[in-house]
């Protein structure tokens, strides 16, 4: 149930509330906040000297003739993320006497835009940070962005064919520090036959399936029946076959799937403790192991309540940091094996928090805005006798007062029930059905009025401020853009990023402009529980209401699909200036309708001259003047290449 915000005056109205409402903090980590003018506002590096206003990005990005739907990219977010990491696992390496480094690869899987990938090898330069691919497009990919880097690691994923492998003993010639991880047995045939032919020794990884079960909404891509990684039976048949080609020094990497977004810390110490088990032995057996890859699972707190929730994580980066360190450390030191180098796939972690998706609202639908008196006499003008459930709905609203919420609550709900059926049987007019139902959500509106005035709302009346909500349509698609909200039901911190200085006086939830009952947003993020509705402001317009969803950075853009042909959106890389304010880096045009419609195959190339033979017949016939064929034709131009999405005047 939502508690509406306190019914205070809009000048009494604080930033810190807005703050407090919307968990901003919480989830935020210090890269988010509210600035004086009410304004959502971006830190990357966490200095609150050093911020980006929201708010005037999307009013430069207009002036621009960049309309919303954008998403817009900070790329300093991505920066201070990979020193974050390196800074969390250079800590623990210290406090712990770890005796070797670790090394974050990103999976491209998580983010594969290319000016994503490069800037996060980019900035990963100086920490020794590397890529992961897990198909063979991606390595291909990948290998060109690695030029002249032979001390970065990439480390090969997914299932593999000849081709693929012949592709990482190439990469291998050409002096990349590439690592084929073996996830199905019949791999290690393909990485000796091309080993054998380019005449090469190959750093090789093999993946474990480890015993120990994931948590959370992945729970099951870890563990025995995961479709990840070898058997250890399996794993002792590869060993045998290289310690009979005397290749035992080219098994280099052990590596894990412990599952995505890893809400609960001691699935990761339970995981990371059986691989550096089987690190261990493999050492001890003699392979040539010098790195220990303990994958991706490194959660994102989206809702900010830290918790052992699907959406959250019970654990900071430190802890989970020092964790990792700490037990493989204890592994090794107690089998008197070398410390490996650690090496992980935290995409998530890294990507998530940079991305930000901002969107227009196009309107709304509200179930309180029916006015009534109560009085017959001033509610119908018609000449009929008015229907004994229609009087019955005019004594429920009368008959509302704080001491008979409930019962006057149960009264217009059975009065409408009966009105209903009497229009389905043909005894009840379309004009009664229109004044029943404007009476029925008029006595629920006041109903709701005297509750919120309650210290204690009766539990039969905690859903109306629910069942009373908006809708606010949303100028974007949530199949495109937010393809996980729809489909796993995950949850993205979402908020107006203006008018934050001002109350939200309504409950909403957020349809967005796809033709689907599914193209909906009706989970929010709330410290205890999800809520069903978002406090949102009164639309005033033609003054736009921009909302934002944050922490978008991971997954969405690669997920994304074209339900109703609404492409990509428009996507804007921000940097931090020097000496204060922001510059834009990159623009990358969303997609157009002539785009879009090309995906699905249509011929553009015939589009248009399909029309312009439409609009000469028409004025042989008569039917349209030269002028007006004219405007038809510039029309279906203009919007063949204008944005797939709406562009409110």
């Amino acid at each position: 149930m939502n508690t509406p915000a306190k019914m205070l005056p809009v000048n009494a109205w604080k930033i810190e509330q807005s703050l407090d409402l919307y968990q901003v903090e919480a989830w935020g980590k210090g890269y988010f906040s509210i600035n004086e003018a009410g304004h959502v506002v971006i830190r990357p590096n966490m200095d609150a000297a050093r911020e980006i206003d929201l708010y005037e990005v999307v009013q430069g990005l207009k002036a621009r003739d960049l309309h919303t739907p954008v998403v817009i990219r900070f790329s300093d977010i991505l920066a201070h993320r990979l020193r974050h990491i390196a800074e969390a696992f250079g800590t623990a390496i210290t406090e712990n006497g770890y005796k070797n480094r670790y090394a974050a690869v990103f999976p491209i899987k998580v983010n594969q835009q290319r000016l994503v990938v490069e800037e996060v090898y980019r900035y990963g330069k100086e920490f020794g940070f590397g890529l992961e691919v897990g198909s063979k497009p991606e390595l291909l990919a990948v290998m060109s962005i690695t030029e002249d880097a032979p001390d970065r690691i990439v480390v090969c994923n997914g299932f593999k064919d000849d081709s693929y492998i012949e592709a990482v003993i190439l990469a291998t010639k050409l002096g990349r520090t590439i690592i084929p991880v073996v996830e199905n047995y019949e791999e290690i045939h393909l990485i000796l036959k091309h080993a054998e032919r380019y005449n090469v020794r190959p750093k090789i990884g093999v993946r474990v399936k480890l015993a120990s079960e994931g948590a959370g909404r992945w729970r099951e891509s870890a563990g025995e029946k995961s479709k990840f990684g070898l058997f250890i039976s399996e794993i002792l048949d590869l060993y045998a076959l290289l310690k009979e080609r005397d290749m035992l020094d080219c098994l280099q990497l052990v590596h894990c799937h412990p599952g995505s977004q890893l809400q609960d810390i001691r699935r990761v110490k339970d995981a990371i403790n059986e691989l550096a088990h089987v690190y261990a032995e493999l050492k001890i057996m003699g392979a040539g192991l010098e790195y220990i890859d303990i994958g991706g699972g490194l959660g994102v707190d989206y809702d900010g309540s830290g918790t052992n929730f699907e959406s959250s994580m019970n654990y900071t980066l430190n802890e989970y940091a020092s964790d990792v360190v700490y037990r493989i450390k204890s592994v090794c030191d107690a089998r008197s094996v070398p410390h490996p180098m650690i090496v992980s796939e935290s995409g998530r972690a890294i990507a998530a928090h940079h991305s930000v998706l901002v969107f227009d609202t196009l309107g709304s639908s509200k179930l309180d805005q029916f006015k009534v008196t109560g009085r017959p006499e001033e509610d119908y003008h018609g000449t009929q006798e008015v229907p004994q459930p229609v009087r019955d709905l005019f004594d429920s609203y009368r008959s509302v007062n704080e001491r008979r919420l409930v019962e006057c609550y149960h009264d217009g709900l059975q009065a409408r029930e009966q009105a209903l059926q009497m229009f389905n049987l043909g005894y009840l007019s379309l004009e009664f059905r229109a004044l029943a139902e404007k009476l029925y959500w008029a006595t629920c509106t006041k109903i709701r009025d005297y509750c919120r005035k309650l210290d204690r709302v009766p539990e039969e009346l905690e859903n109306l401020e629910d069942m009373l909500s908006d809708i606010y349509f949303c100028n974007f698609s949530i199949f495109q853009s937010l393809p996980d909200s729809w489909a796993i039901g995950q949850l993205f911190p979402i908020m107006p990023i203006h008018r934050l200085g001002e109350r939200p006086s309504r409950n909403a939830v957020l349809a967005d402009i796809t033709c689907d009952s599914d193209g909906k947003i009706d989970r929010f993020v709330h410290p205890r529980a999800t809520k069903r509705t978002l406090e949102v402001h009164e639309l005033a317009p033609p003054e736009p209401y921009f909302l934002a969803a944050f922490l978008v950075g991971a997954y969405q853009e690669t997920l994304g699909d074209l339900h109703n042909l609404f492409g990509d959106t428009h996507v804007v890389h921000i940097r931090l200036q020097e000496g204060g304010g922001w510059w834009i880096e990159e623009i990358v045009k969303g997609d157009t309708a002539n785009k879009v419609l090309e995906y699905m195959e249509y011929d553009t190339d015939e589009l248009y001259p399909g029309i312009a033979r439409d609009c000469e017949r028409a004025i042989k016939e008569g039917r349209m003047t030269l002028s007006e064929a004219q405007t038809v034709k510039r029309f279906y131009e203009n919007e063949l290449n204008g944005y797939a999405y709406l562009e409110v005047e």
